[in-house]
């Protein structure tokens, strides 16, 4: 299987925002990996509509 990926010109510039996005990322699930381990049966919440998406 081949896949092809495109970039637009602006896609580099964008590209130094990705480690600080791969930080909070790792945070984010650590945190929910921590806290679903402290409960017997977690749950997520989640709330998307038009404009914004909420996840408890």
């Amino acid at each position: 299987m081949t896949v092809a990926v495109h970039s637009p010109a602006g896609a580099a510039a964008g590209n130094r925002f990705l480690p600080h996005l791969d930080g909070l990322e790792s945070e984010a699930v650590h945190i929910v990996r921590e806290v679903a381990g402290e409960f017997e049966n977690p749950v997520i919440l989640f709330s998307g509509g038009k404009d914004s998406i909420v996840m408890l």
